[in-house]
């Protein structure tokens, strides 16, 4: 890495907490910890974290509550749930928060190193070659499925990736719609034409950030991303 990653670590089990932070450091991350989700969003803007990872059940303020304060101010940092309520539920509230990943308690340290490993080696890795895109004032960058427009940046789907990717590599020109279905569900059946629809629409919502990009559907004949 060109620089240590910084983590936000809340939770309010002293004993394994810093078992878990003296493991995280090891590893080489910069790791601040707080015993409450006050604590932690009074640290939040100090410290500017790569990464927080919240407990759900703490005084105060819960995990739940913290991950909500985060995402009114920053919409791209990463947000770990570490907790050993594991009901379906508590899962989807965790994502409808934009959080990043949900990992049930107890689990090994290893595993948590990975998943984040997962997430940022895209990023440690200077030899990988990134191939991205400019359009308006966006940047999508396909190799890690990301449109970044400023300072707000959207993650999509490999599926929606792929699609942005013929539209883009296409600026400004009209690409045939079955072009596209072969190319990314092997055929233009009418299933995969009402799938790709969805994506389409998904798509936009992505780029929603910059108004002077669009994806225009002409009729009979396929899409065109304008800008």
């Amino acid at each position: 890495m060109s620089r240590r990653l910084k983590i936000l670590f809340a939770d309010d089990d002293l004993k394994y907490s810093l078992v878990l932070k003296k493991f995280l450091e090891k590893e080489g991350y910069e790791v601040t910890y707080t015993g409450n989700g006050t604590m932690a969003l009074e640290q939040f803007p100090v410290i500017k974290p790569d990464l927080v990872l919240l407990d759900i059940n703490m005084p105060g303020l819960n995990g739940f509550e913290v991950a909500e304060k985060i995402r009114e101010t920053d919409k791209q940092v990463l947000l770990f749930f570490l907790s050993d309520r594991s009901d379906k539920n508590d899962r989807l509230k965790g994502f409808s928060l934009k959080g990043n990943d949900y990992i049930a308690k107890p689990f090994y340290p290893e595993e948590l190193i990975a998943r984040i490993q997962e997430r940022f080696e895209l990023f440690e890795t200077e030899e990988i070659e990134q191939e991205c895109y400019t359009f308006g004032n966006t940047v999508f960058n396909y190799s890690i499925n990301e449109i970044r427009t400023g300072n707000n940046k959207t993650l999509i789907t490999s599926r929606q990736a792929e699609i942005l990717r013929i539209l883009a590599r296409n600026l400004n020109l009209t690409v045939d719609r079955d072009l596209i279905l072969t190319a990314i569900w092997g055929s233009a059946s009418y299933a995969n034409s009402l799938a790709l629809n969805v994506q389409i629409s998904y798509l936009r919502k992505a780029l929603a950030n910059d108004p002077t990009v669009s994806i225009a559907s002409l009729s009979k004949k396929g899409y065109l991303l304008k800008g």
